[in-house]
């Protein structure tokens, strides 16, 4: 007769929900129990079984992942590296996309009603939650991680967005440009916490610091992707011809800046530098200066976080993952007018 947890758990000395942490992986179990565990399981020849133990726990060993879009590269590297994770854990990753609808006709974008008894967490990517809509979400009981925008109050995983905006502009600045502009998302991003607005009030805070004053045409909205960014740029231009540095707050913005430029027979960096923000995977190609950032790491550890939850155990309610500038042909100093 095949043994189970039970037998699992008299030969270890450790409870069967100690066994259960300790053979997925699992936090809160001491690594000597763990090994312990592990060896009485190959004694034994004990192989958890994952639909026994959902039935058993009433647990279904899936996460809900929620994000606006997968097919851009900030959210589908996000969604691997947590899928990635909660795979090697046993766990199956639930997608589900929620329209952004905007304005004064806003209406809800989550309905927990799709989650409910599916789940035992709850991930959101790059999504601004309102209250109502956080409420709706922790109604089901579950353990809630946001990654970038999310829920006041909630776990969350960001980057320090002003200080990532201040670094930015600071390149800039020290290259010796004067007339810098910048590229951020939507005119309805405005949440006072959300990416694009402290990266712009970095952008704002760099130029203070260097004495030079943040004139609002000199921003200008892009739609955090390729053809927003160029659009933006072209504007950009006609408003001040005479820029000679531009901020993106999205790497796919700023290649978009690029191609505006060439559209107008000017050259990067000799005529404008640009730099962005992401680290994305073709900008080695296109030699885009950016302030990268781990992405698919950040999934991977918003998966751990919520597994750390779901196991009953405290974790940090904000953890702020860092950027680092990768200089590449985009920058150079500002040309020379004689």
């Amino acid at each position: 007769m095949a043994a189970g947890i039970d037998d699992v758990a008299r030969q270890a000395g450790v409870s069967t929900a100690t066994v259960s942490r300790a053979l997925r992986g699992l936090p809160n179990v001491r690594e000597g129990t763990r090994e312990r565990v592990r060896a009485a399981a190959a004694a034994l020849g004990y192989v958890a079984s994952p639909s026994a133990a959902s039935l058993a726990s009433g647990r279904t060993r899936a996460i809900g992942l929620i994000s606006p879009v997968v097919s851009r590269w900030f959210f589908a590297n996000v969604i691997e590296g947590a899928e990635r994770t909660l795979r090697a854990q046993g766990f199956d990753l639930l997608l589900y996309t929620f329209e952004v609808t905007r304005g004064s006709g806003r209406t809800a974008r989550v309905d927990p009603d799709v989650l409910r008894r599916r789940v035992d967490g709850v991930l959101v990517v790059g999504l601004p939650l309102e209250a109502e809509e956080v409420e709706s979400l922790l109604t089901l009981g579950a353990p809630l991680v946001c990654v970038g925008w999310g829920g006041s109050g909630q776990a969350t995983i960001r980057l320090d967005d002003r200080a990532t905006g201040r670094a930015a502009t600071e390149h800039l600045l020290g290259l010796g440009h004067r007339v810098v502009g910048h590229i951020t998302g939507a005119p309805d991003d405005v949440s006072a916490w959300s990416p694009p607005v402290e990266r712009e009030e970095g952008w704002r805070e760099a130029l203070a610091a260097a004495g030079l004053r943040a004139v609002e045409s000199l921003r200008v909205h892009g739609g955090f992707d390729v053809a927003g960014g160029r659009a933006s740029m072209h504007r950009l231009l006609v408003q001040h011809p005479e820029v000679t540095a531009v901020f993106a707050a999205s790497d796919e913005m700023a290649m978009g800046a690029v191609l505006a430029l060439r559209d107008r027979g000017l050259r990067v960096p000799q005529d404008v530098s640009v730099i962005g923000v992401d680290g994305h995977d073709l900008g080695e190609l296109v030699g885009l200066t950016t302030m990268a950032q781990p992405v698919a790491e950040q999934g991977g550890l918003a998966a751990r976080m919520v597994l750390e939850m779901i196991a009953g155990a405290t974790v940090d309610p904000e953890v702020v993952v860092p950027t680092r500038l990768v200089v590449r042909t985009s920058t150079g100093p500002p040309p020379v007018f004689s």
